[in-house]
Parts: structure tokens; C-alpha cells; sequence
């Protein structure tokens, strides 16, 4: 028998904030008694609103843009274990629509009742899922945190209350143990959601995934899936190990401590995985705790089955000091995008003493104005490539990486190939390890103004990769262009994944209209659709204050890339109600692109997520 819906905790009024004569939303004084920034919690089902009502004339629109702001990362206590089922408020489920379930998962909670706020990055796990049924009309949720170790350790089972003991890489602690506090690697499984082998996982950036029961969202426990299942390529034409080095060395001594004092694990399992669709193949990939540290970086990638048989392993020691978060394969290589880093010596001294976010310890290295993108073979055994893959092919700009929405490869009769990449990135100038989201770790708030800074092609956008290959994989050329000559702020970019791997034609993504005065770049507003081949541009957008997170295709089945739905959450701060809305893929840039929009009820209402998983009934295919 599946448990009732619960609220652990009631949802906290927040008492209206006198504004100064100026309206200077930096010169605010809060009453004690307001939670600020993203210690916010949802508003009671009495109250629709911050303190600003919508019909009230907003005499700067830098006021109402804060509050807005805030409530996109508000905290939410409650929970259901038992499937409700949402009120549709605009069109209809469409009769042809695949059955299946939407699970979207990101924090859930950024303020403990002791003081303490983290980081969005560190906010514990939230899984939300949207059982769609196309013929009977209907759309069912459900919601429940994921019981990782720290969620465990800082929730109180019997009060409800919390207490953060862990830091996380992102956060310090203001009502917790600052000083000595060992407890990083806070693994909140909250990044990425992952349905494979019949299986459901939610993933983080750091850590083992955890896997979750799919009818009653329970946790199941952690998913040991790469322990031991790694080998070395060898890397010389003699076949022979790795000689040691100085940062071999170095590795040695930092293992104990990272391992043994700050609990990291060995290999860190990223959170961004891929699937390929032709060989029904999950690949995912590792990277070693101590090279966060060193100038050097250890990659391992892992094959799948549909049944979780490890089809094939292979690591790869660069000789630079990376940070990947998302990376792409094709038919014969993986694909990174190398967002240089280096130590940053005073950070990780206050840093390693609980003074600052560990994150203190790394700074984006801006030393280059080229851009490594390393191509590793995938099948050595098949390749013919004379190419020293250790050596990195420069994109002729700083761009950091943060998201690809696929690559592909074409090879001629000749044996030339050209390899195409659509990401999103932005520039080393604007990527900042300590302001993502706007978060001030000193003060614990969130400025919107940090993710708005006016500054064109700094800020993250839609980009087409092109590398030229001659037929022994030495590069020719390598450009960076905007995809489809779009340069408002994107990321999120999405395809329809039937397509991973291979030439395609369709790129979605979330962007930003540019109409509102005090957030011009972030939130996003806007679905965009790109046709690569025509250059086509399309867009969708929600209404006044309400904002979008990353949309994800859902097929039809057909033999046409578009032809399918779009699925968004919409976020209307200002009456504090998330809702589920369908797009017809073919008709972003028409009136009637909306097909259908789905109501969360208010005291379910969730802070903005990060990525999402299809999963037809029918499962397309791919591991159920």
C-alpha cells in the first residue's frame, strides 16, 4: 500500500519588507523574522503572492525582479507519496500522446531551521514525477525527497526539522560546525534523472547514483555501478604502463586525505550521461577525486547493456587540469570540451578550513585564449587515426562549456570526416565557481543581478562546433559559430534522442525574450526551436513573471525528427504555482503551439529543477 500524501512541514508566511525611500534593493532591512533569499519557504495557500501583489504598479521593476528571483529557489517541505492527479487549465491531453512518466529532479531544500543556507548546487535531492496518459486525459504527480546519507543525517524523522551538517562543495554552514567541518562530498543526488535497465536513478556530480523505487519513489539505496569496471588504455605505441611521475606522487598523498578525512569517493561519477540509440548502449563517465587538486585529469567512460553488462571500459590520463561537466560521444569518439581550471592556493587554504566553499579551492584559468576539445577514441582497435589524442584540437575562442545537445560525424569516401557539436557555452569572463545562480555565500541570498550582467557573448549561449578530420584523424580546421546565428542567452539544449549520435536537425532549448527591464538574461522565458539545415528560428514563450527550466522531447514514434511534444515547467512566481505544459514540437512559433498546461497544486509547488527523463510505456527501445 502506497503511503499518503504529507507535508513534513507547514510552509512559513513571510511578513511584508518595508522598502527604502530609493527603492535601493541592496540598502533592504529585513526583520529578523524574514528567511532571506533562499531560506524562503512556500507561502501558505493564503497568500498568492510576495510582498508586491501582481495588480499593484511596480515602481522599479528591480524590487518585484528580487522576489521573483527568490521564490524560483523556494524551499519545499512537503511531499506526496500517492499519485494526485493535476487540474488541467488550458487545452487537453491530446489522445495521441505517448503514455509515460516525465521525472524531473533538483534541490528541493536551501535553508535548515538553524540558520544555515546552501548553495542551489547543494540543495538535497527532489524527484518529481508526471504520469501522463493520453487517452484517458489525465496527468498524475508525485514528489518525494531522495534519501541520500546527508538527507538522512540532517532531517530529525521524528520533529521534521533540519540541520545542515554537511558544507557541500558550494555552501559554508552559519548554523552548523564551520570550522574543521570535513563533511563536503554532500551527495544530495539531485542533478539528473536516469531510467535504465528497468531501473530508475537519480545522479549527482560527485558521487554514486542512487537508485529509486519507480511506483512509490522510495530509495532504494546507492548504485555501486562502476566500482572495479575500469581498466587503462594504453597509451604508448610499446603497450606499456604509464611511467610515474611527480603528480603521481602527489596523487599518492592526496588520496589518504581525500578519500579517508573528506569521505570522496575514488572516482567521481558525473551526472551527465548518454545513450546511444543505434547500439542501446548507456554510456557514463568518471573522473578521479585528487585530479580536482592537480594538473593533470583521469577520465573513464563505461558501456552498457540494456541489462547493466558492462560492454567496454577505457581511461584516459590529459596532461591538464580540467573540470567537465557535460561531454558528448559519436560512432568513434568521446568528445571533451576542456574548461580549463587551476588551484587557487589561498582559496583552498580557507577552503580546507571551513572559512569558505570548497569550491574556493578552483578558478577558472583564463591563461589560453584557445579552447581545448579533446578527441578520444572510442573503438582504438577500429581506428585509424595517426593522431596523439593526449594533444588537443584549440577552438580559436575561450569558451566554457556548460551543456551539448548532441554531435554527429560524416565521413567522406575518402575517409575525411567532419565532426559537428551543438552546446551551449559561455566565457571564462562570466563563468564564476562561487556566483552560479547569483548565490553570495557570505550572505546566504541569491542576486539575480550576477546571472543578468549585460556583457553579449559572455553570457551562456548556443553554439555549432565543426571540426575537419583528414583520414588520419589530424584536424584541418576547427571553427565556433552561434547555432543558427541565435545570440540570446540559451542553454539546456535538447534533441529528439532517437538522434544521439547522429545527424540531426532540430535543436530546442530555453532562452530568454528580453523583455523583462531587471532580468533580461535569466530566468529563461523562452522555448526555442532551431532547424539547422533551413536556419530556421522558432520561439514559445510563457507570460508575464513566469519562467521556464529545460524542456525535453517526447517522440511520437514517427519517422519525423520534430514530430513529436515538448514537455516545459513553468514556473509563475508571482501566484507561486508551477505547471506542466506540452508543446507541439511543430508548431513552436504559432499561436497554437500550446497543447495543453497542468496545474501543481500551490502546496506542492517546487523550486526550479535541472534535468529531466522521458520514459514511454513503450520505452522506445532503449532498457526499461
Amino acid at each position: 500500500m502506497q503511503a499518503k500524501a504529507q507535508s513534513i512541514i507547514p510552509p512559513k508566511f513571510i511578513p511584508p519588507v518595508k522598502l527604502p525611500p530609493n527603492n535601493n534593493i541592496s540598502n533592504i532591512s529585513f526583520p529578523n523574522n524574514v528567511p532571506q533569499a533562499i531560506s524562503i519557504t512556500a507561502p501558505t495557500p493564503e497568500i498568492s503572492s510576495p510582498p508586491h501583489q501582481e495588480n499593484q504598479t511596480l515602481v522599479d521593476d528591480k524590487i518585484a525582479a528580487f522576489w521573483d528571483y527568490q521564490f524560483l529557489f523556494v524551499s519545499q517541505r512537503s511531499e506526496t507519496a500517492e499519485p494526485i492527479k493535476l487540474r488541467i487549465v488550458d487545452g487537453a491531453i491530446p489522445q495521441d500522446f505517448p503514455l509515460g512518466t516525465y521525472y524531473l529532479t533538483g534541490p528541493g531544500l536551501f535553508a535548515d531551521d538553524h540558520g544555515s543556507t546552501v548553495h542551489p548546487l547543494d540543495g538535497h535531492g527532489y524527484l518529481r514525477t508526471f504520469k501522463i496518459d493520453g487517452v484517458r486525459g489525465n496527468v498524475e504527480f508525485m514528489a518525494r525527497y531522495i534519501r541520500t546519507e546527508a538527507q538522512v543525517e540532517e532531517r530529525d524523522p521524528i520533529t521534521g526539522r533540519w540541520r545542515f551538517t554537511h558544507r557541500g562543495p558550494f555552501s559554508v554552514l552559519k548554523g552548523g560546525k564551520m570550522v574543521g567541518n570535513t563533511k563536503v562530498m554532500k551527495n544530495v543526488a539531485n542533478t539528473s534523472v536516469l531510467r535504465w535497465g528497468g531501473r530508475l536513478f537519480c545522479l549527482w556530480e560527485g558521487g554514486d547514483p542512487y537508485e529509486i523505487d519507480s511506483i512509490t519513489l522510495d530509495t532504494i539505496g546507492k548504485f555501486d555501478l562502476i566500482n572495479g569496471n575500469h581498466k587503462y588504455l594504453l597509451q604508448d605505441d610499446q603497450n606499456l604502463a604509464p611511467k610515474l611521475d611527480v603528480w603521481d606522487v602527489a596523487a599518492q598523498i592526496l588520496k589518504p586525505i581525500l578519500y579517508g578525512v573528506f569521505k570522496m569517493p575514488p572516482k567521481r561519477l558525473l551526472s551527465h550521461y548518454k545513450i546511444d540509440a543505434r547500439r542501446n548502449r548507456l554510456l557514463i563517465m568518471s573522473c578521479n577525486a585528487e585530479d580536482m587538486l592537480l594538473p593533470r585529469s583521469n577520465f573513464t567512460f563505461y558501456e552498457f547493456d540494456s541489462n547493466f553488462k558492462l560492454m567496454q571500459s577505457q581511461e584516459f590520463n590529459i596532461p591538464d587540469h580540467l573540470m567537465i561537466h557535460d561531454w558528448a560521444f559519436t560512432d568513434s569518439h568521446y568528445i571533451l570540451f576542456g574548461n580549463r581550471i587551476k588551484l587557487d592556493v589561498a582559496g583552498s587554504m580557507t577552503a580546507v578550513c571551513g572559512l569558505s566553499p570548497m569550491i574556493s579551492a578552483l578558478s577558472v584559468n583564463a591563461s589560453k585564449p584557445t579552447s581545448p576539445i579533446y578527441l578520444l577514441p572510442r573503438f582504438p582497435n577500429e581506428s585509424n587515426e595517426q593522431r596523439n589524442w593526449k594533444i588537443p584540437i584549440e577552438a580559436p575562442s575561450q569558451m566554457w562549456v556548460l551543456h551539448v545537445g548532441n554531435a554527429f560525424e560524416n565521413k567522406d569516401e575518402n575517409g575525411n570526416a567532419l565532426i559537428q557539436i551543438q552546446a551551449s557555452g559561455c566565457s571564462y569572463s562570466w563563468f564564476n565557481f562561487q556566483k552560479m545562480f547569483g548565490y553570495d555565500w557570505q550572505s546566504g541570498k541569491l542576486d539575480p543581478s550576477m546571472m543578468n550582467l549585460d556583457q553579449d557573448k559572455s553570457l551562456p549561449h548556443l553554439v555549432q562546433v565543426s571540426i575537419n578530420l583528414d583520414a588520419k584523424g589530424i584536424c584541418q580546421n576547427c571553427s565556433v559559430n552561434d547555432l543558427n546565428e541565435w545570440t540570446k542567452p540559451s542553454d539546456f539544449p535538447v534533441i529528439n534522442q532517437d538522434f544521439s549520435g547522429c545527424k540531426n536537425t532540430f535543436v530546442y532549448a530555453a532562452t530568454s525574450s528580453g523583455s523583462r527591464r531587471a532580468l533580461p538574461h535569466f530566468p529563461f522565458d523562452t522555448v526555442v526551436k532551431l532547424n539547422t539545415r533551413d536556419k530556421s528560428i522558432s520561439t514559445w514563450s510563457t507570460g508575464r513573471r513566469r519562467f521556464i527550466g529545460e524542456p525535453l522531447f517526447v517522440p511520437k514514434g514517427t519517422q519525423e525528427e520534430d514530430d513529436g511534444y515538448l514537455l516545459v515547467v513553468e514556473y509563475a512566481v508571482s501566484t507561486q504555482r508551477c505547471y506542466l505544459v506540452l508543446l507541439d514540437s511543430k508548431l513552436i512559433g504559432k499561436a497554437n503551439a500550446l497543447v495543453a498546461r497542468v496545474e501543481v497544486p500551490r502546496h506542492l509547488n517546487f523550486p526550479m529543477g535541472f534535468h529531466g527523463f522521458w520514459e514511454s510505456a513503450e520505452d522506445c527501445g532503449l532498457g526499461n
